[in-house]
């Protein structure tokens, strides 16, 4: 089977449709001479078959999967499961459009114990090896062997509580290394040979993530999104680098402008010492560009130029994950930026002052726009705010406070409107996502999955309110003295940031300005002659 080849020399430019919008965005990339990790593609068309079960189609897996592990092995240096200079890989999903963080993805695959050993032999750092263990079985046991991880979470916390240390970022070398170990016993009666065979781990990876194509949330944000007609996902295998080596290591995402006011300044959100997910998820808090500049300046630097470059090549505002391997940068995707209603029409216009693109493709690009959708909301004389997060996707709405997906539809069925109220959320909460008129979390990023949803979606959403505390069995939540139940009414302002309590007034106001100099274009076009025949 024909595998496409990214990075080392490779000079491949596929389509979006045979290897997915990410495989085919990084050939750009590297075709550009940005620093992208090497990676191998299996094609969109294999997806259906796949799912379908057909034996050809596990054949033509393994071929593929041998033949691009070959390539990477080459790029590289390095050995797949390997005990001396290993090899993992990072397996990723890749529609031909982007469908933020509804399909799987499985981290540091082949890290086997000797790949661990390997990896302390290569980088001196037993706590840098013992967690890619970890993060490889977190990563596996649920996304491909279908493992409850409930136990192995409330392992971590034991673990945590036992070292007195307030995260998993705190634990040591000899801590995570006892923790991996009872990760393995918990997982012992599934293992029939995985737990130490790369390419049993790798195979299995892959197809999981084409079989995730058929998730219901997948499936859910295929119908919102009206994008039914795509036929599958492509694999994605990558080499991995390691933004959980240290301090002068992280992984984050970068907006070229701010996709949720439209404003031309990037936003940045980054964990140092830490890993991709750990950003995306939402289950972590990161620090911002402020951060990023004030601990690597020299990556900061090189980080805006890439941002800026991109923007030139794609003609568009620029979504970029990123990691940071012992100070040097590595560019893992990019992608068109979900944005705000508000966010597109401004973005628009801003680019074709800028010369990026044509007053037809702007038009073009806002011709979707529901006019409502872009009224600019301010409260009225509200009392002052009961909690803080980040402002991740602007607008403000009153609601009803629920705290499950499911609670959110049947509430939003009756005609209310509601604010569904999270520690976090994962991409499973789509449906409430798009039964809600506004989404809070107690922890979570600008630039997690579930701010980009809400984003696309047009929904206020503000992350990282940590004075909320809730109680999910009792379906309330805490802030200092007062609690909210399920049903009351509360006001979120993604503009700002803020929580209210009651259901506060809201001042609406129609861009007038933009949406004069649009219709002007409109006009132009209009009035202009025919071309002759």
């Amino acid at each position: 089977m024909k595998i496409v080849r990214i990075g080392d020399g490779a000079l491949e430019l596929p389509s979006a449709e045979e290897v997915g919008a990410k495989a085919a965005n990084l050939a750009r990339m590297a075709a550009l001479g940005l620093p992208v990790p090497p990676a191998f593609v299996l094609p969109v068309r294999l997806c259906a078959d796949i799912v379908a079960g057909k034996a050809h189609a596990a054949r033509d897996l393994r071929e593929g999967l041998a033949d691009g592990i070959a390539f990477l092995e080459e790029a590289t240096g390095r050995s797949f499961g390997d005990a001396r200079k290993p090899l993992l890989v990072s397996v990723r999903s890749g529609a031909a459009r982007s469908m933020p963080g509804m399909l799987d993805t499985v981290l540091d695959v082949g890290c086997t114990t000797d790949a661990v050993r390997g990896l302390i032999r290569r980088s001196g750092r037993p706590r840098l090896a013992w967690d890619c263990r970890r993060r490889f079985l977190e990563s596996y046991l649920e996304t491909v062997a279908g493992l409850d991880p409930a136990p192995l979470a409330e392992r971590l916390n034991e673990l945590m509580a036992g070292e007195a240390v307030g995260s998993d970022r705190e634990l040591d070398s000899e801590a995570i290394e006892r923790l991996v170990g009872d990760m393995c016993r918990i997982v012992e009666d599934s293992d029939d040979g995985w737990l130490e065979d790369a390419a049993t781990q790798l195979e299995r990876s892959a197809h999981a993530v084409y079989r995730s194509w058929m998730s219901e949330r997948a499936q859910t944000y295929r119908r919102l999104e009206k994008l039914e007609h795509l036929e599958g996902t492509a694999v994605t295998v990558q080499a991995m680098v390691f933004g959980n080596g240290g301090p002068s290591s992280g992984s984050g995402v970068a907006f070229s402008r701010d996709p949720s006011t439209g404003a031309p300044h990037p936003v940045i959100d980054v964990l140092f010492d830490a890993q991709g997910e750990d950003v995306v998820s939402g289950r972590r808090t990161p620090d911002t560009e402020q951060a990023l500049a004030r601990v690597l300046p020299s990556v900061a630097e090189e980080l805006a130029s890439v941002l800026k470059r991109l923007e030139r090549e794609f003609g568009d505002v620029q979504d970029v994950e990123f990691t940071i391997e012992d100070g040097k940068l590595w560019i893992l995707q990019t992608r068109a930026a979900k944005r705000t209603p508000r966010a597109a029409l401004k973005i628009a216009i801003d680019l074709v002052h800028e010369g990026l693109i044509s007053r037809k493709q702007a038009q073009q690009r806002t011709t979707d726009i529901d006019p409502a959708a872009l009224v600019e909301a301010s409260l009225n004389s509200a009392q002052p705010p009961v909690a803080f997060g980040i402002g991740a996707s602007a607008g403000i709405a009153a609601g009803r406070a629920v705290f499950d997906s499911e609670a959110a539809q049947r509430l939003a069925a009756t005609g209310d409107p509601v604010i569904l109220i999270r520690p976090d959320t994962s991409t499973s909460d789509i449906a409430g996502f798009a039964a809600a008129a506004g989404i809070v979390t107690t922890v979570g990023a600008r630039t997690a999955h579930a701010s980009l949803v809400a984003r696309q979606m047009g929904k206020p959403c503000v992350v990282g309110c940590g004075q909320i505390r809730i109680d999910s069995s009792r379906q309330c939540a805490q802030i200092g003295e007062r609690v909210i139940s399920a049903g009351d009414w509360i006001t979120v302002d993604g503009n700002a940031g803020h929580f209210h309590l009651g259901r506060c007034e809201i001042v609406l106001r129609r861009p007038e300005a933009e949406l004069a100099e649009l219709a002007s274009w409109q006009r132009e076009q209009d009035t202009e002659p025919a071309p002759s025949p």
